[in-house]
């Protein structure tokens, strides 16, 4: 089954005014299409310097009662920098508390700023020793990286690699912080695209056997005619690109954005009835002993089944995580179907 990350949520651990937690509460009870894969309650960035021991308290203590009904995954992103030994300090007792407290909801921790290998490394055996110290199984609770400093997209191959250790489970690009880094500027208020380079991470991120998670898009609203609204069209444009090269999902800052993504990276009901049909027709060709078969005027062999297979699983990934947004996109029957046809990787 393939590891769902369409959607990368960040959502604030900690915010000023009387409901500190709003917006975690909001990721964890989510519904429908606004319910994200991966909810990263922010302890980094989204949250303000004086509110950091705030935001861990938050997620400590709400993820007990919400965590068990969330049918994504839970990543908080802890304070980290490859060259600020205090950061990465904070960020190691933040993985201490949250760990100790709420283990048992935790999928595994965000390391934004990381530098070279030898500093995801360091990352790394944070979370190994933080996990060991609170008698959590090896490889248990997990790391996703925020590719965003010159030295990590430097060593990019070698990081990647670190996949095989089943500690290391995704690569997300930061591109507000590489811009800064490289000296990059905004122009007319756009930023690169850095298109080349989420081509790299893609193509690393399926080498090293990791999701790859696509920047976010933080022109949330835009205004014309002097009325102002929500941007759907430039996130739409953006989800759009990274899906065509293979991201695996995007970052998402706003509930609107999570339901734009999870339907960009989810099967059309067309490309869904193609890919079951193709399936059904090459499983009763080898049932009659025939390797490759002509199904709608396209050759069905072992390589071209396979990507017709990854698209059933894809939807019973989604299927088994978020029924909802299943049952909204697809009619009955053709779930059934999807549920039950026989997927031979043979």
């Amino acid at each position: 089954m393939p590891r769902l990350c369409r959607t990368f949520q960040t959502a604030p651990a900690a915010v000023p005014g009387d409901d500190t937690a709003k917006y975690l509460e909001s990721g964890l009870t989510a519904e429908g299409f606004e319910a994200p894969d991966w909810l990263v309650p922010d302890i980094e960035d989204g949250t303000a310097p004086d509110m950091k021991s705030e935001a861990v308290d938050n997620v400590v203590d709400r993820l007990p009662a919400l965590a068990p009904d969330f049918g994504g995954e839970i990543w908080p992103r802890v304070e980290w920098a490859h060259d600020d030994a205090e950061y990465r300090e904070r960020g190691r007792s933040q993985i201490e508390t949250l760990v100790a407290v709420a283990g048992d909801h935790l999928d595994g921790v965000v390391v934004p700023k990381v530098g070279r290998l030898e500093d995801v490394e360091r990352a790394a055996v944070a979370v190994a020793e933080t996990e060991r110290e609170f008698g959590y199984d090896d490889g248990s609770i997990e790391l996703a990286v925020i590719v965003e400093t010159a030295p990590a997209v430097s060593d990019l191959p070698d990081i990647a690699r670190l996949g095989e250790t089943d500690r290391l489970a995704g690569l997300v690009f930061g591109p507000v912080d590489y811009t800064a880094d490289l000296g990059g500027r905004s122009m007319d208020g756009e930023r690169p695209r850095w298109s080349g380079l989420l081509e790299r991470l893609s193509n690393e991120a399926s080498a090293g056997g990791l999701v790859a998670i696509g920047g976010p898009f933080d022109r949330l609203f835009d205004e014309r005619a002097g009325v102002t609204y929500y941007n759907a069209p430039g996130y739409a444009d953006q989800v759009e690109r990274e899906a065509r090269i293979g991201l695996d999902g995007s970052w998402s800052l706003h509930p609107k954005q999570t339901a734009q993504a999870n339907r960009v990276h989810m099967p059309t009901t067309a490309e869904l009835e193609s890919a079951v049909e193709k399936v059904e027709g090459f499983n009763e060709a080898k049932r009659e002993g025939t390797g490759a078969v002509v199904l709608d005027g396209q050759m069905v062999d072992e390589a071209t089944y396979r990507n017709f297979a990854n698209t059933v699983q894809t939807v019973r990934a989604i299927d088994q995580a978020h029924p909802a947004q299943t049952a909204e996109t697809y009619d009955g029957s053709l779930l059934e179907r999807v549920r039950s046809v026989a997927l031979d990787f043979g």
